[in-house]
């Protein structure tokens, strides 16, 4: 789509050691960058990352907007498809990423935390290694571009 605007400081833009510290890469869609969320508490947690550095929605042009929001859709359904959650919860926070981004996080009655919002400790159910994050990736990565 064009027009990126990538800064150096961002985790999302600079990707590397920054964003290696909570995510491990997945693939990229033509408006975003999919993560996954080496936090898995909830298994297949995912986090769709604009690949504008914006910070809010109606910073994005009608176009783009309704380009990541496909992308938003395209890996739910491939959480739907591998780990068919109850219910997918949708955050979009960046108070500090400043970066435009969304967690896809699948939820299940049976499990804990059903009917309220999903928690945010990167050290729980943490994956370790590069291994166990693409094994975990390559499930979804196939998901999402099939």
């Amino acid at each position: 789509m064009g027009n990126e605007v990538l800064h150096p400081d961002c985790s999302y833009c600079a990707e590397g050691e920054l964003v290696a510290k909570f995510g491990y890469k997945i693939c990229e869609l033509p408006a975003s960058k999919i993560y996954l969320f080496k936090e898995q508490s909830h298994p297949g947690r995912c986090i769709v990352a604009s690949k504008w550095h914006v910070s809010e929605l109606i910073e994005l042009t009608p176009e783009q907007r309704a380009a990541y929001f496909e992308d938003v859709a395209t890996v739910s359904q491939a959480i739907h498809d591998l780990y068919h959650p109850d219910k997918v919860n949708y955050g979009a926070y960046g108070d500090t990423a400043g970066h435009m981004h969304m967690h896809l996080v699948p939820k299940y009655k049976d499990e804990f935390e059903w009917g309220g919002i999903f928690a945010m400790d990167p050290d729980r159910n943490k994956l370790t290694t590069d291994e166990a994050c693409e094994e975990v990736a390559a499930k979804l990565r196939e998901a999402i571009l099939k």
